[in-house]
C-alpha cells in the first residue's frame, strides 16, 4: 500500500508498514507578527515561522505531527473531504509513511486561504541502498516561494467570495518570507544564499504561491532539474524554469561563475489574456552570493534568461521535456489495462441564482459542468460510516456536451454551471486515464491541477482540442513523468493514468486557490480491497468534529425560497 500524498494527510486515511524510523513533529499554529513592505500585520503561522518548519525524512520512514491550533478559527483538512477543521485549542495527531517518494514535498494547511502562511517544504532523502541518481552534492538550499498580502487575506478573500467579487490578489511574492530587493522596505531583508566557487548545490524548489506559476532564473548559473514532486527526472539542462502552484522541484546548481553576487529571481507567468495587465508585476527576488574576498558592485546581476510575463511558448516547451528516469532502481509501472476512462474540463463560469427575489449572476468554477459544495460532515467520515444525504455518486466521466472548448466566442449557455457535491467511485486497482482540459470564457488559463493520495503518470499533452482517436498514439508509455500536480495547458489538454492501489476518499483540485474556492474541485472514491492492509483504517477516536461550514465559498447558493439552487 503507497501513501502517495505528502501533506498533511488524515491518519485513519494512512495504512502500511514501513522499516524506517520514525520522526515527531510539534506544528503550533497560532497569530505572529511579521513587517514587510512597509507594514506589519498578525497571522496565522506554524511554530512562529514563515515559511513553516521543514519536515525532514529518509524514503521509508513514518512521521507523526501533532498540530495545536491555538489560533482563533478552525484550520486545516483538507477541510470536509478527509475532515473537519482543527478547532481552536484542540490538536490532532496525522502519520504520513514515506514509501517510495524522494526529493522535495511540501506540506500545507488546507482550509479557507490559510496556506497563505501555513506551509513548509518536506526533504525525503533516498535511503542509503540506491543514494541519489546523480553524484552527492556538496550541499543544498530550500527555496519556497509565497504571496504576501497586507491586509488579512482569510478575511478578505471569505468577504470577496460572498460577495461576488474576485478574491484578493498578493501584494507582493517572497523567497523565503521576503520579496527581495526591487519590493519597498525589503532589501535590508532579502534572502541570501552563500556558496562556495566550485560546489555544486542540490536547490529544492516549493512553489505555495495562492494563483499563479512563476518562472525562475539564477542569473549567468545553467539550471539542471533532476526531480519533480518527489520523483526523479531525466536531467533537464536549461536556464529557467516554470513552476506551477503546487509543485515542487530539484535542480542542480554548479557555483562555476567569477566570484561576485547574483541576482535568484521569480516573476509571475500570466496565461489568461494578452489583455489582462492587472497582475502582479513584481520580481521576487534572492541572492546567491560567493565566498571569499573580492569586489563586487552593490547591484547584482539580474538574470537575462528569464521569461517575460506572457511568454507562453517557453512554459509549455519547458514542461514538455519532463521524462521519468524508467530506470531499475527507479522504474515505472504505467498503467496500460485502462478501466476507467474519463474527459475532464476544467472551467472558469458562471452560476445564476435568486437574490431576495431578483436574479443574480456569480462566478463560479467547475469539472465537467459541476462546481463542487461542501457538504456539512466530511465526505470520508459519511462514507466510512455509510451516511446518506452528504454527497451523491454521479460525477460525470465526461461534460455534458462537447463542442469547441478553445474557441473565443461560444454561446451563453455553456458559460453556466451547476453546484453539486457529486464524487466520483472507483474500485481497488482499477487503472484510470483521465485527459483533462481547458474550457470555456475568455479568462481561460493554465490549471494546476493537483490529486490527493496518488502521483500519476502524465503521458500525453498538447494544444487545441483532444482526438481520442489521433492523440492516444503518440502518448509517451515508456518514460513518461511522474507528478502529483500537473498544469493542464491554455487551449489543450493534458492526459494522466494511475492505479487506484490507495483506499480512501481524494481531493482533485486546481491548486489555484481562487478556483478551488469557486468550485473547481472534486473527489475520487477508491473502495477497499480485500484484505485488511488494503482496506482504509477505522476513525480516530479524537476526529476533529463538524461545528461549522467553512467561512471560503464551497457553499450553495440560495433560492429566494430558502433551497438551494442546483444542489445535490
Amino acid at each position: 500500500m503507497k501513501m502517495m500524498d505528502l501533506r498533511l494527510l488524515l491518519l485513519y486515511a494512512m495504512f502500511a508498514l514501513a522499516q524506517g524510523n520514525v520522526h515527531y513533529y510539534d506544528f503550533v499554529l497560532k497569530e505572529a507578527n511579521f513587517t514587510r513592505l512597509c507594514s506589519s500585520k498578525s497571522m496565522l503561522v506554524v511554530n512562529e515561522q514563515f515559511p513553516g518548519p521543514v519536515i525532514r525524512v529518509t524514503k521509508g520512514d513514518i512521521v507523526y505531527v501533532n498540530v495545536h491550533n491555538q489560533g482563533d478559527y478552525g484550520s486545516d483538512g483538507p477541510e470536509y473531504i478527509t475532515q473537519c477543521p482543527i478547532e481552536p485549542a484542540s490538536n490532532f495527531t496525522y502519520e504520513i509513511i514515506f514509501l517510495d517518494e524522494e526529493g522535495t514535498l511540501w506540506w500545507h494547511a488546507h482550509s479557507d486561504w490559510t496556506r497563505a502562511s501555513v506551509h513548509g517544504a518536506i526533504v525525503a532523502l533516498p535511503n542509503n541502498e540506491t543514494g541519489y541518481p546523480f553524484p552527492q552534492p556538496d550541499g543544498e538550499e530550500i527555496i519556497a516561494f509565497g504571496s504576501w498580502y497586507n491586509g488579512d487575506v482569510n478575511k478578505e478573500a471569505a468577504e470577496d467570495l460572498e460577495d461576488g467579487y474576485v478574491p484578493p490578489s498578493s501584494d507582493a511574492y517572497t523567497i523565503n518570507g521576503q520579496p527581495g530587493d526591487f519590493c519597498p522596505c525589503s532589501n535590508e531583508s532579502t534572502h541570501r544564499w552563500q556558496v562556495d566557487y566550485g560546489k555544486t548545490y542540490l536547490l529544492r524548489l516549493v512553489n505555495a504561491v495562492m494563483n499563479v506559476e512563476l518562472y525562475f532564473a539564477i542569473a549567468q548559473h545553467n539550471l539542471t532539474v533532476v526531480g519533480l514532486d518527489g520523483s526523479y527526472l531525466k536531467p533537464i539542462v536549461t536556464d529557467f524554469v516554470m513552476i506551477s502552484s503546487g509543485q515542487t522541484m530539484d535542480i542542480l546548481v554548479t557555483a562555476n561563475q567569477p566570484l561576485g553576487r547574483y541576482y535568484m529571481a521569480a516573476r509571475q507567468y500570466d496565461s489568461v489574456r494578452f489583455d489582462v495587465t492587472d497582475y502582479d508585476k513584481t520580481n521576487a527576488t534572492a541572492i546567491l552570493e560567493y565566498r571569499g574576498n573580492y569586489t563586487y558592485s552593490s547591484t547584482p546581476i539580474f538574470p537575462s534568461s528569464l521569461p517575460t510575463y506572457e511568454d507562453f511558448d517557453s512554459a509549455i516547451n519547458f514542461t514538455h521535456r519532463f521524462r521519468s528516469l524508467a530506470s531499475q532502481n527507479h522504474p515505472v509501472n504505467i498503467p496500460k489495462n485502462i478501466t476507467t476512462r474519463m474527459y475532464i474540463t476544467v472551467s472558469v463560469n458562471n452560476v445564476i441564482f435568486d437574490y431576495e427575489g431578483t436574479s443574480k449572476t456569480d462566478l463560479a468554477a467547475s469539472l465537467n459542468n459541476v462546481s463542487w459544495v461542501n457538504p456539512s460532515t466530511d465526505v470520508l467520515l459519511a462514507y466510512y460510516r455509510n451516511m446518506s444525504g452528504f454527497y451523491t455518486t454521479d460525477f460525470p466521466n465526461y461534460p455534458p456536451s462537447f463542442f469547441d472548448f478553445i474557441a473565443d466566442d461560444v454561446p451563453d449557455d455553456k458559460t453556466l454551471t451547476i453546484q453539486g457535491t457529486k464524487v466520483k467511485v472507483l474500485n481497488y486497482n482499477e487503472e484510470v486515464e483521465i485527459v483533462q482540459g481547458n474550457n470555456v470564457f475568455d479568462g481561460s488559463e493554465d490549471h494546476p491541477v493537483h490529486l490527493h493520495g496518488y502521483t500519476f503518470y502524465v503521458v500525453g499533452s498538447a494544444y487545441g482540442i483532444f482526438d481520442n482517436e489521433t492523440d492516444p498514439k503518440g502518448y509517451n508509455l515508456v518514460d513518461p513523468p511522474k507528478m502529483n500536480t500537473v498544469s493542464v495547458p491554455k487551449d489543450g489538454w493534458v492526459a494522466l493514468r494511475f492505479k487506484a492501489s490507495n483506499p480512501g476518499v481524494w481531493f482533485l483540485h486546481c491548486h489555484f486557490e481562487r478556483h478551488l474556492s469557486w468550485g473547481m474541485t472534486t473527489v475520487f472514491i477508491v473502495k477497499n480491497g480485500d484484505t485488511l492492509e488494503t482496506s482504509i483504517r477505522e476513525p480516530p477516536p479524537y476526529l476533529p468534529p463538524c461545528k461549522s461550514s467553512s467561512t471560503g465559498k464551497l457553499q450553495g447558493y440560495k433560492n429566494s425560497d430558502g433551497n438551494k439552487l442546483n444542489v445535490i
